[in-house]
Protein backbone atom coordinates (compact mmCIF):
# COMPACT_ATOMS: atom_id res chain seq x y z
CA UNK A 1 0.00 0.00 0.00
CA UNK A 2 1.20 3.43 -0.65
CA UNK A 3 0.92 6.24 2.13
CA UNK A 4 1.22 9.79 1.46
CA UNK A 5 4.13 11.74 1.91
CA UNK A 6 2.76 15.08 3.05
CA UNK A 7 3.06 13.34 7.14
CA UNK A 8 6.23 11.40 6.24
CA UNK A 9 8.48 13.54 8.38
CA UNK A 10 7.05 14.86 11.08
CA UNK A 11 8.44 14.94 14.43
CA UNK A 12 6.91 12.27 16.59
CA UNK A 13 4.19 14.60 18.75
CA UNK A 14 5.00 15.81 22.21
CA UNK A 15 2.74 13.40 24.02
CA UNK A 16 4.76 9.68 22.91
CA UNK A 17 8.12 11.88 23.12
CA UNK A 18 6.95 12.73 26.37
CA UNK A 19 6.13 8.50 27.78
CA UNK A 20 9.40 7.47 26.02
CA UNK A 21 11.27 9.87 28.10
CA UNK A 22 9.65 9.60 31.20
CA UNK A 23 8.27 6.14 31.37
CA UNK A 24 11.56 3.71 31.58
CA UNK A 25 12.23 5.31 35.18
CA UNK A 26 10.19 5.11 38.27
CA UNK A 27 8.59 8.36 39.41
CA UNK A 28 10.36 9.38 43.12
CA UNK A 29 7.14 10.01 44.67
CA UNK A 30 3.45 10.14 44.19
CA UNK A 31 2.48 11.45 40.74
CA UNK A 32 1.96 15.08 40.34
CA UNK A 33 0.33 15.52 36.46
CA UNK A 34 1.82 19.00 35.57
CA UNK A 35 2.18 18.54 31.92
CA UNK A 36 -1.20 18.65 30.08
CA UNK A 37 -2.97 21.78 30.16
CA UNK A 38 -6.77 20.24 30.93
CA UNK A 39 -8.40 22.37 33.48
CA UNK A 40 -9.39 20.85 36.41
CA UNK A 41 -11.39 23.17 37.93
CA UNK A 42 -15.05 22.83 38.71
CA UNK A 43 -17.26 23.90 35.41
CA UNK A 44 -20.23 25.37 36.33
CA UNK A 45 -22.91 22.91 38.23
CA UNK A 46 -25.97 23.98 36.06
CA UNK A 47 -24.24 22.53 32.79
CA UNK A 48 -25.67 19.39 33.23
CA UNK A 49 -28.91 21.06 33.90
CA UNK A 50 -29.47 22.59 30.60
CA UNK A 51 -28.15 19.40 28.61
CA UNK A 52 -31.17 18.00 30.52
CA UNK A 53 -33.00 20.42 29.71
CA UNK A 54 -32.22 19.93 26.06
CA UNK A 55 -31.56 16.40 25.69
CA UNK A 56 -34.63 15.72 23.58
CA UNK A 57 -32.15 17.08 20.69
CA UNK A 58 -30.08 14.05 20.78
CA UNK A 59 -32.74 13.26 18.29
CA UNK A 60 -32.08 16.19 15.70
CA UNK A 61 -29.28 16.82 13.50
CA UNK A 62 -27.20 19.42 14.88
CA UNK A 63 -27.26 22.68 12.69
CA UNK A 64 -24.18 22.49 11.41
CA UNK A 65 -22.66 25.98 11.66
CA UNK A 66 -24.14 26.72 15.36
CA UNK A 67 -27.70 26.96 16.47
CA UNK A 68 -29.50 30.14 16.36
CA UNK A 69 -29.04 30.45 20.68
CA UNK A 70 -25.41 29.63 20.23
CA UNK A 71 -24.67 32.35 17.75
CA UNK A 72 -26.68 34.95 18.99
CA UNK A 73 -24.57 34.09 22.28
CA UNK A 74 -21.15 34.12 20.99
CA UNK A 75 -22.07 37.63 19.05
CA UNK A 76 -23.30 38.95 22.36
CA UNK A 77 -19.84 37.82 24.29
CA UNK A 78 -17.96 39.66 21.30
CA UNK A 79 -19.81 42.32 21.54
CA UNK A 80 -19.19 42.75 25.30
CA UNK A 81 -15.87 41.53 25.20
CA UNK A 82 -14.27 43.60 22.46
CA UNK A 83 -16.82 45.86 21.66
CA UNK A 84 -17.21 44.80 18.11
CA UNK A 85 -20.63 43.97 17.09
CA UNK A 86 -20.21 41.18 14.95
CA UNK A 87 -23.70 39.81 13.17
CA UNK A 88 -24.73 36.37 14.60
CA UNK A 89 -25.72 34.71 11.33
CA UNK A 90 -22.34 36.10 8.86
CA UNK A 91 -19.85 36.51 11.37
CA UNK A 92 -19.55 33.62 13.90
CA UNK A 93 -19.46 29.99 13.36
CA UNK A 94 -19.36 27.45 16.20
CA UNK A 95 -16.69 24.72 16.13
CA UNK A 96 -15.81 21.40 17.46
CA UNK A 97 -13.36 23.10 19.72
CA UNK A 98 -10.80 25.36 18.52
CA UNK A 99 -8.39 23.30 16.98
CA UNK A 100 -10.94 22.45 14.37
CA UNK A 101 -11.29 25.96 13.47
CA UNK A 102 -7.40 26.43 13.03
CA UNK A 103 -6.86 23.78 11.38
CA UNK A 104 -9.63 24.12 8.84
CA UNK A 105 -9.05 28.24 8.43
CA UNK A 106 -6.23 27.05 6.51
CA UNK A 107 -8.02 24.80 3.83
CA UNK A 108 -10.90 27.46 3.67
CA UNK A 109 -8.94 30.28 3.38
CA UNK A 110 -5.68 30.26 1.82
CA UNK A 111 -5.07 30.29 -1.61
CA UNK A 112 -2.79 27.43 -3.39
CA UNK A 113 -0.31 30.03 -4.55
CA UNK A 114 0.92 33.37 -3.86
CA UNK A 115 3.09 35.68 -6.19
CA UNK A 116 3.49 32.58 -8.46
CA UNK A 117 5.34 30.86 -5.49
CA UNK A 118 4.19 27.60 -2.87
CA UNK A 119 2.62 29.88 0.13
CA UNK A 120 3.87 30.25 3.45
CA UNK A 121 2.26 30.27 6.72
CA UNK A 122 4.07 31.88 9.64
CA UNK A 123 3.57 30.71 13.41
CA UNK A 124 5.39 31.14 16.42
CA UNK A 125 8.43 28.85 18.09
CA UNK A 126 7.17 27.23 20.89
CA UNK A 127 3.51 26.61 18.84
CA UNK A 128 0.50 24.50 19.68
CA UNK A 129 0.95 22.09 17.04
CA UNK A 130 -1.60 22.09 14.81
CA UNK A 131 -0.63 25.34 13.40
CA UNK A 132 2.32 23.26 11.27
CA UNK A 133 -0.58 20.53 10.77
CA UNK A 134 -2.83 22.98 9.21
CA UNK A 135 0.17 24.30 6.85
CA UNK A 136 0.91 21.51 5.55
CA UNK A 137 -2.14 20.02 4.97
CA UNK A 138 -3.00 23.26 3.12
CA UNK A 139 0.29 22.46 0.92
CA UNK A 140 1.86 25.98 2.71
CA UNK A 141 5.64 25.92 3.85
CA UNK A 142 5.27 26.33 8.09
CA UNK A 143 7.86 29.07 8.84
CA UNK A 144 8.84 29.06 12.68
CA UNK A 145 9.12 32.23 14.16
CA UNK A 146 10.81 32.27 16.78
CA UNK A 147 9.55 33.82 20.21
CA UNK A 148 12.21 34.14 22.89
CA UNK A 149 12.82 36.53 26.05
CA UNK A 150 14.49 38.90 23.92
CA UNK A 151 11.56 38.94 21.53
CA UNK A 152 8.77 39.17 24.67
CA UNK A 153 7.98 35.90 24.20
CA UNK A 154 6.10 37.21 20.99
CA UNK A 155 6.97 36.35 17.59
CA UNK A 156 8.83 38.97 15.38
CA UNK A 157 7.00 38.77 12.55
CA UNK A 158 8.57 42.36 11.18
CA UNK A 159 12.19 40.46 11.27
CA UNK A 160 11.11 38.17 8.60
CA UNK A 161 12.68 38.58 5.59
CA UNK A 162 10.56 40.13 2.42
CA UNK A 163 10.62 37.86 0.15
CA UNK A 164 9.18 35.31 2.58
CA UNK A 165 6.57 38.12 3.83
CA UNK A 166 6.01 38.14 0.24
CA UNK A 167 4.78 34.42 -0.50
CA UNK A 168 3.07 34.50 3.45
CA UNK A 169 -0.66 33.96 3.33
CA UNK A 170 -1.51 33.51 7.15
CA UNK A 171 0.03 34.07 10.25
CA UNK A 172 -0.65 32.45 14.12
CA UNK A 173 -0.63 34.47 17.08
CA UNK A 174 -1.71 32.42 19.96
CA UNK A 175 -2.14 35.60 22.62
CA UNK A 176 -2.04 34.83 25.65
CA UNK A 177 0.51 32.63 24.10
CA UNK A 178 1.01 28.98 25.18
CA UNK A 179 3.22 28.37 26.78
CA UNK A 180 4.98 31.85 27.85
CA UNK A 181 2.05 33.65 28.89
CA UNK A 182 2.94 36.72 27.14
CA UNK A 183 -0.14 38.94 26.33
CA UNK A 184 -0.38 41.16 22.88
CA UNK A 185 -0.34 44.42 23.45
CA UNK A 186 -2.62 46.99 20.83
CA UNK A 187 0.66 48.22 19.67
CA UNK A 188 1.71 44.96 18.81
CA UNK A 189 -1.91 43.89 16.81
CA UNK A 190 -1.65 47.42 15.59
CA UNK A 191 1.72 46.44 14.13
CA UNK A 192 1.05 43.42 12.60
CA UNK A 193 -2.60 44.21 11.19
CA UNK A 194 -0.36 46.89 9.28
CA UNK A 195 1.95 44.09 8.05
CA UNK A 196 -0.48 42.10 6.72
CA UNK A 197 -2.16 44.77 5.00
CA UNK A 198 1.53 45.44 3.66
CA UNK A 199 2.00 41.97 2.65
CA UNK A 200 -1.47 40.94 1.94
CA UNK A 201 -2.22 37.96 4.35
CA UNK A 202 -4.53 36.92 7.02
CA UNK A 203 -3.83 36.96 10.89
CA UNK A 204 -5.35 33.69 12.77
CA UNK A 205 -5.77 34.44 16.21
CA UNK A 206 -5.54 31.58 18.91
CA UNK A 207 -6.93 33.59 21.75
CA UNK A 208 -7.89 30.29 23.43
CA UNK A 209 -6.61 31.68 27.16
CA UNK A 210 -8.30 34.90 26.79
CA UNK A 211 -10.12 34.94 29.88
CA UNK A 212 -7.58 33.98 32.42
CA UNK A 213 -5.73 36.72 33.63
CA UNK A 214 -4.23 38.55 36.18
CA UNK A 215 -4.80 42.34 36.09
CA UNK A 216 -5.85 43.99 32.27
CA UNK A 217 -7.89 41.58 30.10
CA UNK A 218 -5.91 41.06 27.49
CA UNK A 219 -6.46 43.04 24.10
CA UNK A 220 -7.87 41.04 21.51
CA UNK A 221 -7.08 40.75 17.64
CA UNK A 222 -10.71 41.63 16.05
CA UNK A 223 -11.00 44.71 18.51
CA UNK A 224 -8.33 45.99 16.95
CA UNK A 225 -8.92 45.68 13.88
CA UNK A 226 -11.94 46.98 14.65
CA UNK A 227 -10.88 50.00 16.17
CA UNK A 228 -8.37 50.58 13.10
CA UNK A 229 -11.16 50.34 10.34
CA UNK A 230 -9.61 47.42 8.56
CA UNK A 231 -11.16 44.85 6.53
CA UNK A 232 -12.69 42.51 9.33
CA UNK A 233 -11.88 39.73 7.15
CA UNK A 234 -8.34 39.40 7.69
CA UNK A 235 -8.73 38.62 10.91
CA UNK A 236 -9.81 35.34 12.56
CA UNK A 237 -10.14 35.20 16.22
CA UNK A 238 -10.85 31.67 17.93
CA UNK A 239 -12.13 31.11 21.00
CA UNK A 240 -13.33 28.11 23.53
CA UNK A 241 -15.40 26.82 26.42
CA UNK A 242 -12.38 25.03 27.68
CA UNK A 243 -10.17 26.99 29.63
CA UNK A 244 -12.44 30.02 30.27
CA UNK A 245 -15.40 27.78 32.05
CA UNK A 246 -13.13 24.55 32.40
CA UNK A 247 -15.24 22.32 30.23
CA UNK A 248 -12.95 20.99 27.41
CA UNK A 249 -14.80 18.17 27.35
CA UNK A 250 -17.80 19.73 25.63
CA UNK A 251 -15.47 20.77 23.03
CA UNK A 252 -17.46 24.06 22.31
CA UNK A 253 -15.59 26.66 20.63
CA UNK A 254 -16.08 29.64 17.77
CA UNK A 255 -14.90 31.25 14.80
CA UNK A 256 -15.07 35.16 14.61
CA UNK A 257 -14.18 37.26 11.44
CA UNK A 258 -15.73 38.92 8.66
CA UNK A 259 -18.94 37.95 6.80
CA UNK A 260 -16.83 36.65 3.71
CA UNK A 261 -14.19 34.24 5.67
CA UNK A 262 -17.06 33.00 7.63
CA UNK A 263 -18.66 32.30 4.11
CA UNK A 264 -16.45 30.32 2.70
CA UNK A 265 -15.53 28.62 6.36
CA UNK A 266 -19.07 27.44 6.55
CA UNK A 267 -18.60 26.37 2.85
CA UNK A 268 -16.21 24.05 3.99
CA UNK A 269 -17.45 22.95 7.37
CA UNK A 270 -21.23 22.03 4.88
CA UNK A 271 -19.15 18.94 3.40
CA UNK A 272 -16.64 18.50 6.08
CA UNK A 273 -17.57 19.46 9.26
CA UNK A 274 -18.50 17.67 12.59
CA UNK A 275 -21.30 19.80 14.68
CA UNK A 276 -22.07 19.99 18.06
CA UNK A 277 -24.75 18.01 19.77
CA UNK A 278 -27.90 19.92 19.97
CA UNK A 279 -28.29 19.71 23.95
CA UNK A 280 -24.63 20.65 24.14
CA UNK A 281 -24.85 23.69 22.03
CA UNK A 282 -27.49 24.71 24.53
CA UNK A 283 -25.53 24.18 27.49
CA UNK A 284 -22.60 26.15 25.45
CA UNK A 285 -25.05 29.02 24.82
CA UNK A 286 -25.61 29.46 28.57
CA UNK A 287 -22.21 29.67 29.38
CA UNK A 288 -21.50 31.68 26.61
CA UNK A 289 -23.97 34.28 28.15
CA UNK A 290 -22.90 33.71 32.28
CA UNK A 291 -19.36 35.70 33.17
CA UNK A 292 -20.11 35.03 37.10
CA UNK A 293 -18.42 31.27 36.97
CA UNK A 294 -15.58 33.18 34.42
CA UNK A 295 -14.31 35.62 37.33
CA UNK A 296 -14.68 32.78 40.08
CA UNK A 297 -12.09 30.25 37.76
CA UNK A 298 -9.65 33.34 37.17
CA UNK A 299 -9.46 34.00 40.69
CA UNK A 300 -8.26 30.54 42.05
CA UNK A 301 -5.69 30.63 38.86
CA UNK A 302 -4.35 34.06 40.30
CA UNK A 303 -4.14 32.44 44.11
CA UNK A 304 -1.78 30.12 42.31
CA UNK A 305 0.30 32.41 40.19
CA UNK A 306 0.60 33.99 43.43
CA UNK A 307 2.12 30.67 45.05
CA UNK A 308 4.09 30.21 42.21
CA UNK A 309 5.36 34.20 42.56
CA UNK A 310 6.22 33.62 46.55
CA UNK A 311 8.47 30.11 45.16
CA UNK A 312 10.04 31.19 42.04
CA UNK A 313 10.46 34.92 42.70
CA UNK A 314 14.43 34.37 43.52
CA UNK A 315 14.96 32.01 40.43
CA UNK A 316 17.46 33.67 37.54
CA UNK A 317 15.65 33.47 34.58
CA UNK A 318 11.70 33.42 36.13
CA UNK A 319 8.93 35.16 34.18
CA UNK A 320 5.60 35.64 36.44
CA UNK A 321 3.27 35.11 33.75
CA UNK A 322 0.53 38.02 32.79
CA UNK A 323 -2.11 35.17 31.88
CA UNK A 324 -2.64 31.53 30.88
CA UNK A 325 -2.05 28.77 33.14
CA UNK A 326 1.44 27.72 32.55
CA UNK A 327 4.86 28.35 33.98
CA UNK A 328 8.07 28.76 31.37
CA UNK A 329 10.55 27.66 33.78
CA UNK A 330 14.28 28.14 32.72
CA UNK A 331 16.54 25.50 32.67
CA UNK A 332 20.11 24.20 31.29
CA UNK A 333 18.52 21.33 29.78
CA UNK A 334 14.49 20.75 29.15
CA UNK A 335 14.75 16.65 29.23
CA UNK A 336 17.53 16.12 31.68
CA UNK A 337 15.17 18.14 34.01
CA UNK A 338 12.16 16.64 32.93
CA UNK A 339 14.07 13.73 34.21
CA UNK A 340 15.59 14.35 37.25
CA UNK A 341 12.13 15.64 38.42
CA UNK A 342 9.88 12.97 37.60
CA UNK A 343 12.68 10.60 39.19
CA UNK A 344 13.44 12.34 42.25
CA UNK A 345 9.74 13.86 43.18
CA UNK A 346 7.54 11.75 41.52
CA UNK A 347 6.59 15.86 39.29
CA UNK A 348 5.74 15.60 35.38
CA UNK A 349 6.46 18.45 33.46
CA UNK A 350 6.70 18.51 29.72
CA UNK A 351 10.25 19.68 28.29
CA UNK A 352 9.95 22.80 26.55
CA UNK A 353 12.12 21.65 23.28
CA UNK A 354 8.64 19.41 22.72
CA UNK A 355 5.98 22.40 21.62
CA UNK A 356 8.74 23.91 19.28
CA UNK A 357 11.05 22.84 16.09
CA UNK A 358 14.28 23.30 15.42
CA UNK A 359 15.31 26.57 12.59
CA UNK A 360 18.27 26.34 10.85
CA UNK A 361 21.20 28.31 12.47
CA UNK A 362 19.26 28.42 15.92
CA UNK A 363 19.47 26.82 19.06
CA UNK A 364 15.68 25.42 19.42
CA UNK A 365 13.89 27.90 21.66
CA UNK A 366 12.50 25.70 23.59
CA UNK A 367 15.35 23.79 24.75
CA UNK A 368 16.31 25.27 27.89
CA UNK A 369 12.90 25.87 29.37
CA UNK A 370 10.09 23.23 30.79
CA UNK A 371 6.44 23.97 30.78
CA UNK A 372 4.32 23.40 33.84
CA UNK A 373 0.65 23.50 34.12
CA UNK A 374 -0.75 25.00 36.33
CA UNK A 375 -4.51 23.22 36.00
CA UNK A 376 -4.30 21.30 39.32
CA UNK A 377 -6.13 22.06 42.71
CA UNK A 378 -4.20 25.01 44.86
CA UNK A 379 -2.72 22.49 47.18
CA UNK A 380 -1.87 19.62 44.85
CA UNK A 381 -0.13 23.00 42.46
CA UNK A 382 1.82 24.18 45.17
CA UNK A 383 3.37 20.80 46.59
CA UNK A 384 4.06 20.47 42.87
CA UNK A 385 6.10 23.55 42.57
CA UNK A 386 7.64 23.40 45.72
CA UNK A 387 8.94 19.99 44.49
CA UNK A 388 10.23 21.80 41.21
CA UNK A 389 11.98 24.49 43.34
CA UNK A 390 13.79 22.30 45.86
CA UNK A 391 14.84 19.53 42.80
CA UNK A 392 15.96 21.75 40.13
CA UNK A 393 17.07 25.26 41.64
CA UNK A 394 18.16 24.56 45.37
CA UNK A 395 21.25 26.21 46.23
Amino acid sequence: MNFPERFSNLPAHAWPRLRALLDVHEGGGPLIQMTIGEPKHVFPAWVTDVIVENAAGFNRYPPNDGSPTLKAAIAGWVNRRYGVPVDAETQVMALNGTREGLYNAVIALCPETKNGQKPAILMPNPFYQVYMIGAISGACDPVMVNATVETGHLPDFHAVDAATLDRTVAVYVCSPANPQGAVATRSYWENLIRLAEQHDFLIFADECYSEVYRNEPPVGALQVAYEMGVDLNRVAIFHSLSKRSNLPGLRSGFVASGAKSISEIKQLRNYSGAPLPLPLQEAAAAVWNDEDHVVENRALYAEKFDIADRIFGNVPGYVSPEAGFFLWLPVEDDEEAAVKLWRETGVKVLPGGYLAQDVPGVENPGKKYIRAALVAPKEETERGLQAIRDCLYAV
